[in-house]
């Protein structure tokens, strides 16, 4: 059944690169506001090393995990076997989120592909890692990434992801500073 690890080792650091998605779960500390859970896919997860990830996130219909994460930094990423043997894997810990006009965005940026649309990168000091055993999760057969966003996002220019920024990456849904204000005009990753 379920197991906890001191680090991601090599067995661990192969089944997560071998999973196609991944969740991220965030809160904020209001006991009113609203958890959020996203799926994510395509090339954005990255492993630093035994206790530190991250995954390059892109502009989308809203910014929680970004602002819940500068707000109070609890996170959570699960991966979990939708084939071959059963396995849930979730890495807790504390997050630190990065956008383009941040001093540390080139560093962390040059370990991820240039994708248009990138918006922050989202980093965690894992300090727990269990699995458990996914008996229930069922099968499905992986057919490929969507490539819809990244269609979308080739259509884009600075003007269209201003808009995108403006209206849903401000603030989160329960009003929590989202994007600063000048992310599109000072850098190049559009």
């Amino acid at each position: 059944m379920g197991k906890l690890y001191d680090e991601i080792d090599e067995k661990l650091k192969k089944y997560i690169e071998n999973q196609q998605m991944f969740f991220v779960a965030s809160a904020p500390l209001s006991e009113e506001g609203h958890v959020n859970v996203s799926p994510k896919g395509l090339d954005t997860f990255r492993i630093f090393g035994p206790n530190k990830v991250g995954y390059l996130d892109l502009h989308g219909s809203g910014i929680e995990t970004f602002s819940h994460v500068r707000e109070n930094k609890r996170l959570t990423f699960m991966f979990c076997s939708f084939e071959g043997p059963p396995r849930i894997l979730r890495l807790q810990g504390e997050g630190q989120a990065i956008e383009p006009c941040d001093p540390e965005w080139d560093e962390w940026a040059s370990f991820f592909p240039e994708m248009k649309g990138s918006r922050d990168i989202i980093l965690m000091d894992v300090k727990r890692i269990a699995d458990s055993c996914g008996y229930s999760v069922p099968l499905y057969e992986y057919k490929g990434q969507r490539d819809v966003l990244t269609k979308v996002f080739n259509k884009c220019d600075a003007e269209k992801f201003d808009a995108i920024r403006k209206k849903s990456n401000l603030e989160s849904i329960d009003g929590l500073p989202g994007l600063s204000n000048t992310v599109a005009a000072e850098t190049d990753y559009l």
